[in-house]
């Protein structure tokens, strides 16, 4: 791996765990430091399977972006991207429609900087540096890109990150605000981890998550289909990862709870 000074702006502190570069090593990435591989084995010692559910998570977003290409959908908001992997979202939308346009927030300045290094040259895509819950601030700066038209329809895509917003920041009032922002015919995917199904160890894993900037707060089926309020869930509806328009042939999942997460798309009227 290449040294910190080589991608990491100044300032940043690589001596403590970053959600993004735990994130971005469980799906096989480069872009982290031995204290995020750290946390994330003793991660993955309580909950074995944990690897498996964020590579289920960005299978998921995969599907569901090509989905929503499908359904004439061109311009992505995607909150909470993390570090670029292979197969993002920019990917998958440009291959399916050139005419596509992506831009990716994040908190994370590492994940931001090395997002736009990805980017470059990338005429399409975009990113910028802002928290999920100040909406103002991400539908601004997004505008400023000149990327996204927010009186056409555009899917927001909230793969994986309304579980780091506690319930003291409200959630749902965040996921409210940018429901009234987007146009009729827009899309919203949710993806969030649950306890439901799930054993105690879970919980334990979720108190190592405090260790980052970013600790999980984990939400039931109910709570997370609240998120959809005023948009119509698409079928199959809220499910577990697995669930969600497995593409043909995939072999059956038989405990598709085991991914600690449910999804869902929705579309608003």
């Amino acid at each position: 791996m290449t040294g910190p000074s080589d991608w990491v702006p100044a300032g940043i502190d690589v001596d403590r765990p970053s959600a993004a570069r735990v994130y971005d090593y469980f799906l096989g990435g480069a872009h982290n430091f031995a204290v995020d591989r750290a946390l994330a084995q003793q991660i993955a010692a309580m909950t074995p399977n944990i690897g498996e559910t964020m590579r289920s998570n960005r299978v998921f977003l995969r599907r569901a972006v090509r989905y929503l290409v499908e359904q004439g959908v061109r311009q992505f908001l995607d909150i909470g991207s993390g570090i670029p992997t292979a197969g993002n979202v920019h990917e998958i939308a440009l291959a399916a429609a050139p005419d596509a346009a992506v831009v990716y927030v994040d908190i994370d300045p590492v994940a931001v900087e090395h997002s736009r290094a990805i980017l470059k040259g990338v005429d399409r895509a975009g990113v910028i540096c802002a928290d999920v819950r100040d909406v103002d601030r991400v539908l601004g700066e997004a505008g400023r890109l000149g990327l996204l038209d927010f009186s056409q329809p555009v899917a927001v895509l909230l793969a994986g990150v309304l579980h780091f917003v506690p319930d003291s920041d409200e959630p749902a009032a965040t996921v409210a605000a940018l429901r009234d922002a987007v146009a009729p015919g827009s899309y919203l995917l949710v993806s969030h981890a649950t306890a439901d199904g799930q054993p105690s160890e879970v919980v334990e894993a979720q108190r190592l998550s405090g260790r980052t900037a970013t600790e999980i707060v984990l939400r039931t089926r109910a709570q997370i289909g609240a998120y959809f309020d005023g948009f119509s869930l698409v079928d199959p509806g809220l499910v577990f990862i697995p669930q969600w328009r497995p593409d043909p042939g995939d072999p059956a999942d038989e405990h598709p709870e085991q991914v600690g997460a449910y999804a869902g798309v929705g579309r608003k009227d």
